[in-house]
């Protein structure tokens, strides 16, 4: 039985591959204020600007390239039971080998009725007004806005709970409820945290093995450290 090794990724293991990260410095994604383009509130106000602003993020992710890091966690696969659980709404860690992917916060690449979330369908091209569900009701991005549910965080609390081997890659550990994943993880267990710029670590629990680097060159050194 191998290992269950659990991965918790957020938008620095992206930003390698071009793709920006809202909290970088200024507040700003892409120039947008969050609150305008990514909230139900938004929506209901300018549904144009927000199906605007989420076609340009998928033209970005469709023209964008998995990079070290994501091989980096698929080739793990061959030791371990890899999970990924990350709160990127790209498709870069499938696309990069990894097979066990849940996405806590939806995903760029699909699209569902405003009223049924449950209707989900593949997305390439943009998604224009008047775009029905087969339910007649508007689509929109099939992606968890700020103030919205997060569907998935149970799935992803049971995968939490089961890990051999927790890491943390390229999140400021700010965003909950996907930050408080790590509070579930058992007592014992090693956790692994890759970032530039490694967050505020005093309340986890466990052993913490901190490694402040880039996420392609973390997940290069967390390879060789859990091979040794």
């Amino acid at each position: 039985m191998k290992k269950k090794l659990v991965v918790l990724t957020g938008a620095g293991i992206s930003a390698e591959s071009g793709l920006k990260t809202f909290r970088d410095t200024d507040g700003l994604w892409e120039g947008y204020i969050i609150e305008e383009v990514a909230t139900p509130r938004a929506w209901q106000q300018n549904p144009a600007l927000v199906l605007e602003f989420y076609n340009m993020r998928r033209k970005d992710v469709l023209a964008s390239m998995p990079n070290a890091a994501h091989t980096g966690l698929a080739g793990l696969e061959k030791d371990f039971d890899v999970h990924v659980i990350t709160q990127n709404i790209d498709n870069l860690h499938e696309r990069g080998g990894s097979s066990k992917v849940l996405h806590l916060h939806g995903e760029i690449l699909k699209m569902r009725s405003e009223k049924d979330e449950r209707l989900i369908y593949d997305v390439q091209d943009d998604i224009q007004l008047g775009d029905l569900a087969e339910d007649g009701a508007q689509l929109r991005p099939h992606i968890v806005w700020f103030e919205e549910p997060v569907p998935m965080i149970e799935p992803a609390i049971a995968i939490a709970r089961n890990a051999d081997v927790f890491v943390v890659v390229g999140t400021s550990l700010l965003v909950y409820p996907a930050a408080g994943l790590l509070h579930y993880v058992k007592p014992g267990i090693p956790i692994y945290i890759i970032d530039k710029k490694i967050p505020y670590t005093g309340s986890l629990p466990g052993s913490v093995t901190a490694i402040e680097k880039p996420a392609t060159e973390g997940v290069k050194a967390l390879t060789e450290m859990l091979a040794e």
